[in-house]
């Protein structure tokens, strides 16, 4: 039986439940790119019909970066809904995604990035310093004020970004 991702591509709208990987190391928080994009993103993909968030998040972080982590606790749900102009498959929807941050456990394992984003684009990892996450272009933007001191509960966030043109 083939998985079906929690998302759905249609028309002017598109939508994902996502699940995110938080990993921490001394004061940095691990980021993703990729040769399609001008920006960093975290670690975590679409969660898949009928599989736990905890999951996937696990899922996904073994996909790309090789290692078995697991979940210390969730931290953020995100509803972002926004406007993608850099994107070509984005350009023009509506999108709106449901994220949740999970913290993983990592004690500095090493690491091989294996993996590719969702349109084949080859993936590489890239350590962040959290005091100075605000200025690099990196998404999701609340990492730059929510990490330097992490929630002892989930906290929700919504942020809402339509700022270019969708014809």
């Amino acid at each position: 039986m083939q998985c079906r991702e929690c998302a759905y591509d249609e028309g002017g709208a598109w939508f994902r439940l996502r699940a995110a990987a938080v990993i921490m190391h001394d004061s940095q928080v691990l980021m993703m790119s990729n040769p399609a994009t001008s920006y960093f993103y975290s670690v975590g993909g679409a969660i898949e019909h009928g599989e736990s968030a905890e999951d996937a998040v696990r899922r996904e972080v073994r996909e790309e970066l090789g290692l078995d982590l697991e979940v210390d606790r969730l931290l953020f749900v995100h509803e972002n809904v926004f406007t993608d102009a850099t994107t070509d498959v984005l350009r023009g929807k509506l999108c709106h995604e449901v994220a949740l941050y999970f913290l993983m456990r990592y004690a500095g394992e090493s690491f091989e990035v294996n993996s590719c984003d969702a349109y084949g684009q080859p993936e590489d990892a890239v350590w962040l310093p959290v005091a100075e996450f605000a200025s690099y272009p990196a998404y999701p933007r609340f990492f730059a004020t929510e990490l330097a001191e992490l929630p002892a509960s989930p906290k929700h966030i919504v942020t809402r970004d339509v700022t270019h043109d969708l014809s």
